[in-house]
């Protein structure tokens, strides 16, 4: 749980209140000036209408230059970022012929795949030529080749289960299977802090939905206890399911779920388990198995196990990993197997590779090479910047770390300082987070070389000064304890 700074807290809701305040007033003397002209909707009442469109409008659009940046080359350790211009006070943005080459620190690519690879790329090209950009079909229809096949071969091994069914994009493995799995009359138990897109699902499901604290398996034992006491509502029957979802590394935190515990619970209170482990598969673990064998957690006792292409492996697409009836029953079922294109051949074959290489069954040892570097990279990381002084989210191994920024001018700001020195990151506001707890969220890859994060080092600890978003006091360097034993002596 993050505690805010009272002073912090206060200054953040000044700020949020001034921009408001000023927003509010000038919307006030545009509806009087619209008064006076007739209106174009003619009877249509507005598409955007509501406190979503005023933060739009009033708010996000003053700094939309610090999102969606277009790069033009591969999301390796460096990237080209394209400048944009704006005439209109940041509500278009033109791209230029310009192009800044920037340290990457936003994009997912923890093993460094997304950029060309000596083993993955040849056999990428090869698929490209045999079996064309796309399927053009569903999966039960003409979209299945071998390659697919293979791949959710691949992924059940490597993940540890008996069977795996894979989908062209990892937000709707989600939202699409959990209504398939549960429906009226079950009862999901959701992480507060669950992606948006487990949210989507668990609300598309019609199940009766209640949250647990973030990572507090004492307050999700709570929650369940008390829900099976009670039952169903209005009948008290009991629940005809019961799953409790969780995800492996929490994507805007960096944190390490407390797998161990919250199966324990479930065990006891009969409860299935279903893991989210798209940022945690491929980047922990010993051998990149996730946070089941980070945690020592054993696969049988995960009931379904959900992850992406996305982050680890350089390509698209999510799976969902089980017992062979569910994965059966799923290929029945589920929309998105039934109706959506099956992913492309060239990235079903990026994603064989990758993990062939994560194996060793490429014949090198590249795989355990850049396990290693990803875990030594992201501790390093994170130390050094908690020795600065910043307010730092998550868990040692985990290659996300949030830098807290609280205050809204802070994230343009520094967003913004970072570009002009090179090094590209990611800020992260509300609706993504809690209205007060804006960040600048890191992501560490195997890709990056010592001298890389040094730069990136020095160019966030300038910022962080600059922007004043250094919350506690910083370690002092081996030089000035040096000297102060000196004078000592």
């Amino acid at each position: 749980m993050i505690t805010i700074p009272y002073l912090t807290a206060l200054s953040t809701y000044f700020s949020y209140g001034l921009l408001f305040a000023f927003g509010q007033l000038r919307d006030f003397f545009r509806r009087l000036i619209d008064w006076w002209h007739a209106s174009n909707l003619q009877g249509y009442a507005p598409i955007c209408l509501g406190l979503e469109d005023f933060y739009i409008r009033r708010l996000y659009l003053r700094i939309q230059d610090c999102f969606g940046r277009p790069i033009s080359s591969p999301p390796d350790a460096w990237f080209d970022v394209v400048e944009r211009v704006s005439k209109d006070y940041n509500k278009t943005l033109k791209r230029t012929t310009k192009i800044s080459r920037c340290l990457n620190l936003g994009s997912y690519n923890y093993l460094g795949f997304a950029a060309s690879d000596e083993y993955c790329t040849p056999r990428v090209i090869e698929s490209l030529k045999k079996f064309s950009p796309s399927t053009c079909s569903a999966r039960v229809d003409g979209g299945t080749t071998t390659l697919h096949t293979d791949l959710e071969e691949c992924v059940a091994n490597f993940v540890g289960k008996p069977a795996a069914l894979v989908t062209g994009m990892g937000y709707v493995t989600n939202s699409a299977i959990l209504p398939v799995l549960i429906g009226k009359g079950g009862l999901i138990i959701s992480d507060s802090l669950n992606h948006n897109s487990i949210v989507n699902g668990a609300r598309g499901s019609g199940a009766t939905i209640r949250v647990f604290q973030h990572n507090t398996p004492s307050h999700l034992e709570k929650v369940l206890r008390e829900h099976i006491a009670e039952g169903q509502p209005r009948t008290h029957r009991p629940w005809k399911k019961i799953i409790v979802i969780v995800e492996g590394i929490y994507s805007m935190e960096g944190e390490l779920c407390k797998l161990p515990e919250i199966v324990a619970i479930c065990k006891k209170y009969k409860a299935y388990v279903y893991l989210d482990e798209a940022h945690s598969i491929g980047a922990v673990g010993k051998t990149g198995r996730g946070v089941c064998e980070l945690l020592g957690v054993d696969t049988a006792d995960v009931d379904v196990m959900m992850g992406t292409f996305t982050k680890s492996f350089g390509s698209c697409g999510g799976y969902i990993a089980g017992s062979k009836e569910l994965i059966q029953y799923l290929r029945y079922t589920c929309p998105a197997h039934l109706y959506a294109t099956s992913i492309s051949p060239p990235a079903a074959q990026q994603i064989i590779s990758s993990i062939k290489v994560i194996l060793g069954e490429d014949g090198s040892s590249r795989g355990a090479q850049k396990l290693a570097r990803i875990r030594e990279n992201s501790n390093y990381f994170r130390s050094e910047l908690q020795k600065m002084g910043f307010e730092v989210l998550g868990d040692n191994d985990s290659p996300v770390m949030p830098i807290m920024l609280y205050n809204p001018a802070k994230i343009p700001a520094f967003s913004r300082e970072c570009l002009k020195r090179n090094v590209a990151v990611v800020t992260v506001a509300f609706p993504a987070t809690p209205l007060l707890l804006a960040r600048a969220r890191i992501c560490i890859s195997a890709a990056h070389s010592r001298d890389d994060m040094i730069k990136a080092l020095e160019v966030i600890s300038t910022v962080g000064d600059m922007v004043g978003i250094k919350y506690f006091p910083a370690e002092p360097k081996k030089q000035q304890l040096e000297e102060g034993r000196v004078k000592l002596e």
